[in-house]
Protein backbone atom coordinates (compact mmCIF):
# COMPACT_ATOMS: atom_id res chain seq x y z
CA UNK A 1 0.00 0.00 0.00
CA UNK A 2 0.90 3.57 0.23
CA UNK A 3 3.89 5.17 1.76
CA UNK A 4 3.00 7.78 4.49
CA UNK A 5 4.86 10.33 1.60
CA UNK A 6 2.16 9.23 -1.19
CA UNK A 7 -0.41 9.21 1.36
CA UNK A 8 0.04 12.73 2.45
CA UNK A 9 0.39 13.46 -1.63
CA UNK A 10 -2.69 12.46 -2.77
CA UNK A 11 -4.68 13.86 0.86
CA UNK A 12 -3.12 17.25 0.03
CA UNK A 13 -4.21 17.17 -4.09
CA UNK A 14 -7.42 16.82 -2.98
CA UNK A 15 -7.71 19.52 -0.78
CA UNK A 16 -6.20 21.44 -2.84
CA UNK A 17 -8.60 20.65 -6.07
CA UNK A 18 -11.75 20.99 -3.67
CA UNK A 19 -10.75 24.14 -2.40
CA UNK A 20 -11.35 26.03 -5.77
CA UNK A 21 -14.76 25.73 -7.18
CA UNK A 22 -15.26 24.61 -9.87
CA UNK A 23 -19.08 24.56 -11.08
CA UNK A 24 -20.02 23.21 -14.88
CA UNK A 25 -18.17 25.76 -17.11
CA UNK A 26 -16.25 27.56 -14.10
CA UNK A 27 -13.63 24.93 -14.19
CA UNK A 28 -10.59 27.26 -15.31
CA UNK A 29 -9.09 27.61 -11.66
CA UNK A 30 -9.05 24.03 -10.77
CA UNK A 31 -7.83 23.40 -14.48
CA UNK A 32 -4.85 25.72 -14.46
CA UNK A 33 -3.77 24.25 -10.69
CA UNK A 34 -3.78 20.97 -12.00
CA UNK A 35 -1.93 21.62 -15.21
CA UNK A 36 0.63 23.96 -12.53
CA UNK A 37 0.62 20.88 -10.28
CA UNK A 38 1.90 18.61 -13.01
CA UNK A 39 4.40 20.66 -14.90
CA UNK A 40 6.20 20.24 -11.90
CA UNK A 41 5.47 16.53 -11.30
CA UNK A 42 7.08 13.43 -13.22
CA UNK A 43 4.30 13.98 -16.54
CA UNK A 44 5.51 13.48 -19.81
CA UNK A 45 3.50 15.80 -21.50
CA UNK A 46 0.07 18.04 -20.31
CA UNK A 47 -2.61 18.72 -23.04
CA UNK A 48 -5.48 21.41 -23.14
CA UNK A 49 -7.79 20.79 -25.21
CA UNK A 50 -10.52 24.11 -26.75
CA UNK A 51 -13.50 22.49 -24.27
CA UNK A 52 -10.28 22.82 -21.12
CA UNK A 53 -10.03 19.35 -20.51
CA UNK A 54 -6.71 18.99 -19.20
CA UNK A 55 -4.73 15.50 -20.24
CA UNK A 56 -1.69 14.75 -18.17
CA UNK A 57 0.31 12.15 -20.16
CA UNK A 58 3.33 9.78 -18.96
CA UNK A 59 5.26 7.24 -21.74
CA UNK A 60 6.65 4.15 -21.03
CA UNK A 61 9.58 3.32 -22.48
CA UNK A 62 7.80 0.49 -24.51
CA UNK A 63 5.24 0.12 -27.68
CA UNK A 64 1.87 -0.97 -25.50
CA UNK A 65 -1.47 0.30 -24.64
CA UNK A 66 -3.03 3.91 -23.94
CA UNK A 67 -4.91 3.71 -21.12
CA UNK A 68 -6.76 6.67 -20.19
CA UNK A 69 -8.38 7.20 -16.31
CA UNK A 70 -11.10 10.29 -16.81
CA UNK A 71 -12.59 11.82 -14.01
CA UNK A 72 -14.80 15.41 -14.23
CA UNK A 73 -13.43 18.12 -12.69
CA UNK A 74 -16.64 20.54 -12.13
CA UNK A 75 -19.07 19.84 -9.76
CA UNK A 76 -22.85 20.63 -9.20
CA UNK A 77 -23.47 23.84 -7.06
CA UNK A 78 -24.09 24.01 -3.80
CA UNK A 79 -26.98 25.56 -1.11
CA UNK A 80 -25.03 27.41 1.41
CA UNK A 81 -27.40 27.04 4.24
CA UNK A 82 -27.48 23.27 3.87
CA UNK A 83 -23.84 22.75 5.05
CA UNK A 84 -22.71 22.64 8.45
CA UNK A 85 -19.02 22.84 7.11
CA UNK A 86 -17.07 25.29 4.97
CA UNK A 87 -17.87 23.37 1.25
CA UNK A 88 -14.75 24.75 -0.18
CA UNK A 89 -12.20 24.42 3.01
CA UNK A 90 -10.91 20.77 2.50
CA UNK A 91 -11.44 20.33 6.36
CA UNK A 92 -10.45 16.27 7.66
CA UNK A 93 -12.61 15.43 10.59
CA UNK A 94 -13.15 11.93 11.94
CA UNK A 95 -11.09 10.41 9.34
CA UNK A 96 -12.48 12.15 6.31
CA UNK A 97 -11.86 15.16 4.00
CA UNK A 98 -15.22 17.16 3.36
CA UNK A 99 -16.12 19.52 0.34
CA UNK A 100 -17.58 19.61 -2.48
CA UNK A 101 -16.41 17.52 -5.23
CA UNK A 102 -14.52 15.24 -2.58
CA UNK A 103 -16.40 11.80 -3.64
CA UNK A 104 -18.19 13.55 -7.02
CA UNK A 105 -15.26 13.54 -7.81
CA UNK A 106 -12.08 15.50 -6.93
CA UNK A 107 -11.07 12.85 -4.61
CA UNK A 108 -10.75 10.18 -7.45
CA UNK A 109 -9.26 12.26 -10.12
CA UNK A 110 -6.40 13.46 -7.40
CA UNK A 111 -5.93 9.57 -6.68
CA UNK A 112 -5.82 8.93 -10.82
CA UNK A 113 -3.33 11.79 -10.66
CA UNK A 114 -1.29 10.62 -7.60
CA UNK A 115 -1.41 6.53 -8.94
CA UNK A 116 -0.19 7.71 -12.50
CA UNK A 117 2.95 9.63 -10.80
CA UNK A 118 3.58 6.86 -8.51
CA UNK A 119 3.65 4.24 -10.78
CA UNK A 120 5.67 6.05 -13.23
CA UNK A 121 7.87 6.39 -9.91
CA UNK A 122 7.49 3.06 -9.25
CA UNK A 123 8.39 1.36 -12.47
CA UNK A 124 11.22 4.12 -13.63
CA UNK A 125 8.76 4.56 -17.03
CA UNK A 126 10.05 0.70 -17.95
CA UNK A 127 6.41 -0.38 -18.87
CA UNK A 128 4.76 -0.80 -22.11
CA UNK A 129 2.30 2.26 -23.55
CA UNK A 130 1.11 5.37 -22.18
CA UNK A 131 -1.03 6.35 -19.11
CA UNK A 132 -3.33 9.76 -19.44
CA UNK A 133 -5.16 11.61 -16.79
CA UNK A 134 -8.03 12.84 -18.26
CA UNK A 135 -8.92 16.02 -16.00
CA UNK A 136 -13.00 16.63 -18.18
CA UNK A 137 -15.27 19.33 -18.20
CA UNK A 138 -19.16 19.62 -17.87
CA UNK A 139 -20.02 16.24 -16.96
CA UNK A 140 -22.48 17.39 -14.62
CA UNK A 141 -25.13 18.72 -17.28
CA UNK A 142 -23.70 17.09 -20.14
CA UNK A 143 -22.14 13.66 -19.69
CA UNK A 144 -19.72 12.37 -22.52
CA UNK A 145 -19.99 15.38 -24.83
CA UNK A 146 -17.00 17.29 -24.02
CA UNK A 147 -14.99 13.99 -23.78
CA UNK A 148 -15.62 13.21 -27.04
CA UNK A 149 -12.54 15.67 -28.11
CA UNK A 150 -10.58 13.64 -25.40
CA UNK A 151 -10.89 10.53 -26.99
CA UNK A 152 -10.00 11.88 -30.88
CA UNK A 153 -6.46 13.34 -28.84
CA UNK A 154 -5.59 10.16 -27.06
CA UNK A 155 -6.61 7.25 -29.12
CA UNK A 156 -7.46 5.07 -25.89
CA UNK A 157 -6.94 1.27 -26.12
CA UNK A 158 -8.82 1.19 -22.71
CA UNK A 159 -10.84 3.32 -20.25
CA UNK A 160 -10.97 3.68 -16.96
CA UNK A 161 -13.95 6.10 -15.23
CA UNK A 162 -13.11 6.95 -11.72
CA UNK A 163 -16.78 8.23 -10.60
CA UNK A 164 -17.64 6.53 -7.14
CA UNK A 165 -17.80 2.73 -7.15
CA UNK A 166 -17.16 1.92 -3.60
CA UNK A 167 -13.71 0.62 -4.69
CA UNK A 168 -15.94 -1.92 -6.73
CA UNK A 169 -15.31 -2.65 -10.43
CA UNK A 170 -17.61 -2.01 -12.70
CA UNK A 171 -18.15 -2.97 -16.08
CA UNK A 172 -21.88 -1.57 -17.13
CA UNK A 173 -23.47 1.74 -16.77
CA UNK A 174 -27.25 2.49 -17.42
CA UNK A 175 -27.49 5.64 -19.95
CA UNK A 176 -29.68 8.33 -19.65
CA UNK A 177 -31.83 10.40 -21.90
CA UNK A 178 -34.15 13.72 -21.47
CA UNK A 179 -37.27 13.29 -23.61
CA UNK A 180 -39.51 16.03 -24.04
CA UNK A 181 -43.08 15.32 -24.99
CA UNK A 182 -45.86 18.77 -26.60
CA UNK A 183 -49.04 18.70 -26.78
CA UNK A 184 -50.92 21.34 -28.50
CA UNK A 185 -53.98 22.83 -27.72
CA UNK A 186 -56.38 25.80 -29.04
CA UNK A 187 -56.34 28.84 -27.05
CA UNK A 188 -59.52 31.07 -25.28
CA UNK A 189 -60.72 32.67 -22.81
CA UNK A 190 -61.37 30.60 -19.33
CA UNK A 191 -64.92 31.92 -19.24
CA UNK A 192 -65.25 29.93 -22.58
CA UNK A 193 -63.80 26.88 -22.31
CA UNK A 194 -65.62 25.02 -24.38
CA UNK A 195 -64.45 27.47 -27.27
CA UNK A 196 -60.57 25.76 -26.87
CA UNK A 197 -58.63 23.18 -26.13
CA UNK A 198 -56.61 22.47 -23.27
CA UNK A 199 -53.56 21.41 -23.88
CA UNK A 200 -52.96 20.52 -19.79
CA UNK A 201 -55.98 17.97 -20.45
CA UNK A 202 -54.32 16.38 -23.66
CA UNK A 203 -51.22 16.17 -21.93
CA UNK A 204 -52.93 14.14 -18.66
CA UNK A 205 -54.41 11.73 -21.27
CA UNK A 206 -50.55 11.10 -22.57
CA UNK A 207 -49.09 10.78 -19.17
CA UNK A 208 -51.97 8.95 -18.32
CA UNK A 209 -51.25 6.54 -21.18
CA UNK A 210 -47.14 6.46 -20.63
CA UNK A 211 -47.15 5.33 -16.93
CA UNK A 212 -49.02 2.26 -18.24
CA UNK A 213 -45.86 1.55 -20.85
CA UNK A 214 -44.11 -1.87 -19.46
CA UNK A 215 -41.19 -1.09 -17.96
CA UNK A 216 -38.11 -2.84 -19.52
CA UNK A 217 -35.36 -4.75 -17.66
CA UNK A 218 -31.89 -6.31 -17.76
CA UNK A 219 -30.52 -8.98 -15.74
CA UNK A 220 -27.45 -6.80 -14.81
CA UNK A 221 -28.61 -3.27 -15.36
CA UNK A 222 -31.88 -3.36 -13.63
CA UNK A 223 -34.72 -1.49 -14.76
CA UNK A 224 -35.24 1.47 -17.86
CA UNK A 225 -37.10 3.98 -15.43
CA UNK A 226 -39.08 6.54 -17.58
CA UNK A 227 -40.06 9.27 -14.88
CA UNK A 228 -42.01 12.33 -15.42
CA UNK A 229 -39.29 15.07 -13.92
CA UNK A 230 -41.29 18.47 -15.22
CA UNK A 231 -44.31 20.43 -16.98
CA UNK A 232 -44.97 23.42 -18.22
CA UNK A 233 -47.97 24.58 -19.75
CA UNK A 234 -48.21 28.11 -21.94
CA UNK A 235 -48.77 31.11 -21.99
CA UNK A 236 -47.70 31.12 -18.56
CA UNK A 237 -48.89 32.52 -15.96
CA UNK A 238 -51.86 31.57 -17.43
CA UNK A 239 -54.32 34.23 -16.33
CA UNK A 240 -58.09 33.91 -17.84
CA UNK A 241 -56.65 31.78 -20.09
CA UNK A 242 -56.92 28.27 -21.60
CA UNK A 243 -53.73 26.69 -22.01
CA UNK A 244 -52.80 26.13 -26.15
CA UNK A 245 -49.54 24.10 -25.23
CA UNK A 246 -48.01 21.64 -22.45
CA UNK A 247 -44.66 20.51 -22.10
CA UNK A 248 -43.16 17.87 -20.31
CA UNK A 249 -40.11 16.23 -19.57
CA UNK A 250 -39.61 12.63 -19.00
CA UNK A 251 -36.16 10.97 -17.03
CA UNK A 252 -35.10 7.79 -18.99
CA UNK A 253 -32.52 5.65 -17.94
CA UNK A 254 -31.10 3.60 -20.67
CA UNK A 255 -30.44 -0.02 -21.04
CA UNK A 256 -27.68 -1.39 -23.32
CA UNK A 257 -28.40 -2.01 -26.72
CA UNK A 258 -31.10 0.58 -26.72
CA UNK A 259 -31.15 3.45 -29.97
CA UNK A 260 -32.44 6.75 -30.40
CA UNK A 261 -35.27 5.11 -32.13
CA UNK A 262 -36.13 2.27 -30.19
CA UNK A 263 -36.97 4.60 -27.26
CA UNK A 264 -39.05 6.99 -29.00
CA UNK A 265 -40.96 4.07 -30.67
CA UNK A 266 -43.36 3.28 -27.72
CA UNK A 267 -44.59 7.00 -27.12
CA UNK A 268 -45.03 7.44 -30.89
CA UNK A 269 -47.65 4.59 -31.12
CA UNK A 270 -49.11 5.87 -27.94
CA UNK A 271 -49.56 9.66 -29.90
CA UNK A 272 -50.91 8.04 -32.47
CA UNK A 273 -53.47 5.72 -30.92
CA UNK A 274 -55.01 9.05 -28.54
CA UNK A 275 -55.01 11.03 -32.22
CA UNK A 276 -56.81 8.06 -33.46
CA UNK A 277 -59.34 8.42 -30.36
CA UNK A 278 -60.05 12.17 -30.36
CA UNK A 279 -58.84 14.21 -33.83
CA UNK A 280 -58.48 17.06 -31.78
CA UNK A 281 -55.20 15.44 -30.41
CA UNK A 282 -52.10 16.83 -31.65
CA UNK A 283 -48.71 15.87 -29.61
CA UNK A 284 -45.10 15.62 -30.16
CA UNK A 285 -41.82 13.52 -28.83
CA UNK A 286 -38.18 14.66 -28.84
CA UNK A 287 -35.28 14.60 -27.23
CA UNK A 288 -33.85 17.52 -25.37
CA UNK A 289 -31.70 19.20 -26.56
CA UNK A 290 -28.93 20.96 -24.98
CA UNK A 291 -25.84 23.85 -25.25
CA UNK A 292 -23.41 24.92 -22.82
CA UNK A 293 -19.96 27.25 -23.03
CA UNK A 294 -16.96 25.85 -21.58
CA UNK A 295 -14.69 28.02 -19.58
CA UNK A 296 -12.27 28.67 -22.62
CA UNK A 297 -15.35 30.08 -24.26
CA UNK A 298 -16.13 26.81 -26.77
CA UNK A 299 -19.94 25.86 -27.18
CA UNK A 300 -20.97 22.34 -26.75
CA UNK A 301 -24.28 20.86 -27.92
CA UNK A 302 -25.91 17.87 -28.57
CA UNK A 303 -29.18 15.84 -27.64
CA UNK A 304 -29.48 14.70 -24.21
CA UNK A 305 -29.50 11.09 -25.18
CA UNK A 306 -25.89 9.41 -23.55
CA UNK A 307 -26.26 5.30 -23.90
CA UNK A 308 -25.61 2.54 -21.60
CA UNK A 309 -22.96 -0.10 -21.98
CA UNK A 310 -21.98 -3.68 -21.07
CA UNK A 311 -19.02 -5.74 -21.08
CA UNK A 312 -18.49 -9.02 -20.17
CA UNK A 313 -17.12 -10.28 -16.94
CA UNK A 314 -14.45 -12.30 -18.70
CA UNK A 315 -13.01 -9.65 -20.41
CA UNK A 316 -8.92 -9.85 -20.08
CA UNK A 317 -9.33 -6.11 -19.63
CA UNK A 318 -12.03 -6.90 -16.55
CA UNK A 319 -10.29 -10.08 -15.29
CA UNK A 320 -6.56 -8.58 -15.29
CA UNK A 321 -7.47 -5.16 -13.16
CA UNK A 322 -9.95 -7.10 -11.00
CA UNK A 323 -7.37 -9.98 -10.06
CA UNK A 324 -4.81 -7.28 -9.23
CA UNK A 325 -7.22 -5.35 -7.30
CA UNK A 326 -8.30 -8.73 -5.37
CA UNK A 327 -4.49 -9.65 -5.06
CA UNK A 328 -3.62 -6.11 -2.97
CA UNK A 329 -5.81 -6.89 -0.07
CA UNK A 330 -9.48 -4.80 -1.24
CA UNK A 331 -12.68 -6.67 -1.74
CA UNK A 332 -13.45 -5.81 -4.78
CA UNK A 333 -16.60 -7.14 -6.38
CA UNK A 334 -17.68 -6.59 -9.99
CA UNK A 335 -20.69 -4.14 -10.39
CA UNK A 336 -22.07 -1.26 -12.45
CA UNK A 337 -23.14 1.83 -12.29
CA UNK A 338 -26.86 3.18 -12.02
CA UNK A 339 -26.36 6.62 -12.91
CA UNK A 340 -24.62 8.25 -16.21
CA UNK A 341 -21.63 8.83 -16.77
CA UNK A 342 -18.44 9.95 -19.38
CA UNK A 343 -18.83 6.14 -19.92
CA UNK A 344 -21.72 6.74 -21.97
CA UNK A 345 -19.46 7.98 -24.52
CA UNK A 346 -16.23 6.38 -24.17
CA UNK A 347 -18.39 2.59 -24.42
CA UNK A 348 -21.67 3.74 -25.57
CA UNK A 349 -20.56 5.75 -28.45
CA UNK A 350 -17.29 4.50 -29.25
CA UNK A 351 -17.17 1.41 -27.78
CA UNK A 352 -13.85 1.36 -26.15
CA UNK A 353 -13.11 -0.86 -23.95
CA UNK A 354 -14.27 0.67 -20.58
CA UNK A 355 -14.17 -0.06 -16.88
CA UNK A 356 -15.31 1.87 -13.68
CA UNK A 357 -13.10 2.33 -10.35
CA UNK A 358 -13.64 4.74 -7.62
CA UNK A 359 -13.63 5.64 -4.07
CA UNK A 360 -16.78 6.46 -2.15
CA UNK A 361 -20.13 4.74 -2.68
CA UNK A 362 -22.68 6.65 -5.21
CA UNK A 363 -24.29 8.05 -2.53
CA UNK A 364 -22.46 10.84 -1.45
CA UNK A 365 -23.03 11.84 -4.73
CA UNK A 366 -24.42 15.89 -4.47
CA UNK A 367 -25.19 16.14 -1.37
CA UNK A 368 -24.78 18.53 1.55
CA UNK A 369 -21.67 18.23 3.72
CA UNK A 370 -20.06 15.90 0.89
CA UNK A 371 -17.18 14.26 2.16
CA UNK A 372 -14.43 11.14 0.76
CA UNK A 373 -13.12 8.84 3.26
CA UNK A 374 -9.50 8.90 3.52
CA UNK A 375 -9.06 5.60 3.64
CA UNK A 376 -11.08 4.88 0.33
CA UNK A 377 -9.28 7.87 -1.17
CA UNK A 378 -5.94 5.95 -0.61
CA UNK A 379 -7.09 2.23 -1.32
CA UNK A 380 -8.41 4.04 -4.56
CA UNK A 381 -4.73 5.48 -5.12
CA UNK A 382 -2.85 2.11 -4.64
CA UNK A 383 -6.08 0.59 -6.92
CA UNK A 384 -5.15 2.66 -9.48
CA UNK A 385 -1.62 1.95 -9.70
CA UNK A 386 -2.48 -1.97 -9.69
CA UNK A 387 -4.92 -1.53 -12.43
CA UNK A 388 -2.51 0.54 -15.06
CA UNK A 389 0.06 -2.37 -13.99
CA UNK A 390 -2.48 -4.99 -15.64
CA UNK A 391 -4.26 -2.88 -18.38
CA UNK A 392 -0.37 -1.73 -20.03
CA UNK A 393 0.19 -5.61 -20.04
CA UNK A 394 -2.44 -6.09 -22.20
CA UNK A 395 -1.20 -6.88 -26.55
CA UNK A 396 -2.69 -5.33 -28.96
CA UNK A 397 -3.98 -9.12 -30.80
CA UNK A 398 -5.52 -9.45 -26.37
CA UNK A 399 -7.40 -5.98 -27.04
CA UNK A 400 -9.00 -7.04 -30.61
CA UNK A 401 -10.27 -9.55 -29.27
CA UNK A 402 -12.68 -7.94 -26.28
CA UNK A 403 -16.63 -7.94 -27.11
CA UNK A 404 -18.92 -5.03 -26.51
CA UNK A 405 -21.83 -6.82 -25.35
Amino acid sequence: MLSDRKKQNVIQLCQSLVQLQSYSGEENLVAKHIQDYAKQQIFDDVIVDEYGNVMLVIEGNQPGPTVLFDGHIDTVPVQLDQWTVDPFSGEIKNGKIFGRGTSDMKGAVSAMISASMNFAEDTEKNFPGKIVVSCSVHEECFEGVATRRVSELIQPDFVVIGEATNLKLNRAQRGRAEIVVETVGKPAHSSNPEKGINAVYQMTKLISAIRELPVIEHEVMGQGILELTDIKSSPYPGASVVPSSCRATFDRRLLVGETKESVLAPIRELIDRLQLEDSNFKATVQYATGEERCYTGALISDERFFPGWLFDDQEKFIQLPYKALRSIGLPTELSHYSFCTNGSHFAGEAAIPTIGFGPSPESLAHIDDEYIEIDQLVKATSGYEVIMKALTSITSKEKENAKYV
